[in-house]
């Protein structure tokens, strides 16, 4: 029998908040993982990278406060440096879970790049807040380096970037061929660094992929069987938080589609993996969305828990 191809993106849930939790998080993520590759499934794993991200580049500039002979770390710098930490810990403890099952496979992770439009109306309306509180003084230094910044009542001043939306994932020729030859990989971290091609050169963007608009790339460039988005709650509701909150255990397309427009899904969490799944079955109509949680998995694959989209 073939083996299942999934994409699978794995939420902030995954990783935790700190490096330390972070240990801890990815055995838990690993067990899931390693159920689907029990179930027989092929992976390629995605990530989010936001809380990872945010810190490095609050540590990169704290630095260059510190020792002016340092170089602040642009964003996509920061970008990649979370893909590697973050598939490193991924890696080693899927590595780890699968081993002590009696599976030896080879987990890897590819720094990703992924290409943007310069002109994408997103950096002209930043969105995503990263980095550390400032003071007035230091966010008026950002806004005359061209740096957008959002005050935040009684806290300070924060840094926003731009969330444009991706084009091209520039490694996908070398993911494709790990993936098919049954490797797991780990690739599109934190929705890949953004880069913007000029005359054949890749030059970082000072901005951040959404991860979910990723994972639907990535699923449709693969042609995989699934795109599976683990998140933190067991599936998608209608009314979501509300005294008529309803689960839903299936959809189709233009359910969801029309769910989006009725403004069911909130704008930074389940909205851009209901988006992602739409972008992902339009192009690829034979495939499937699964969308529950990371303590869920086992009961999804069995039909008792997730929500299914199909075309």
């Amino acid at each position: 029998m073939n083996k299942k191809k999934a994409v699978v993106s794995l939420g902030h849930e995954a990783l935790g908040y700190t490096t330390l939790e972070q240990w801890d998080a990815v055995k838990t993520t690993a067990k899931a993982l390693a159920d689907l590759v029990e179930a027989d499934y092929q992976l390629t794993i995605t990530h989010s990278n936001g809380r990872q991200v945010s810190m490095i580049h609050k540590a990169m500039t704290e630095l260059r406060r510190i020792y002016i002979d340092y170089t602040p770390a642009p964003m996509c710098v920061c970008s990649a440096m979370s893909q590697g930490y973050v598939g490193y810990d991924i890696q080693n403890a899927l590595r780890a879970e699968l081993l002590n099952r009696g599976i030896v496979k080879t987990v890897s992770t590819i720094l990703t790049q992924v290409t943007v439009d310069p002109y994408d109306e997103a950096f002209y309306a930043p969105t995503k807040v990263i980095g550390r509180y400032m003071s007035a003084e230091d966010a008026e230094t950002e806004i005359k380096k061209g740096n957008y910044v959002k005050e935040e009542p009684g806290k300070g001043f924060r840094r926003v970037v731009a969330a444009p939306s991706p084009i091209d994932i520039v490694e996908i020729d070398a993911i494709r061929t790990l993936a098919e030859a049954d490797q797991i990989v780990i690739a599109c971290g934190g929705g890949g660094i953004p880069v913007i091609e000029q005359n054949h050169i890749l030059k970082g963007a000072s901005a951040v992929i959404e991860k979910d608009a990723v994972a639907g790339r990535l699923a449709t460039e693969l042609q995989v069987d699934e795109l599976i988005i683990l998140t933190g709650v067991p599936q998608v509701y209608r009314n979501f938080r509300k005294p008529d909150q309803e689960p839903l255990s299936s959809l189709t397309v233009s359910q969801a589609r029309q769910l989006c427009q009725e403004g069911q899904f909130e704008a930074g969490t389940m909205l851009p993996k209901i988006e992602a799944a739409i972008s992902y079955l339009e192009a690829h109509t034979q495939g499937r969305v699964l969308i529950t949680s990371l303590g869920d998995v086992k009961g999804a694959l069995k039909g008792k828990s997730g929500t299914v989209i199909t075309v």
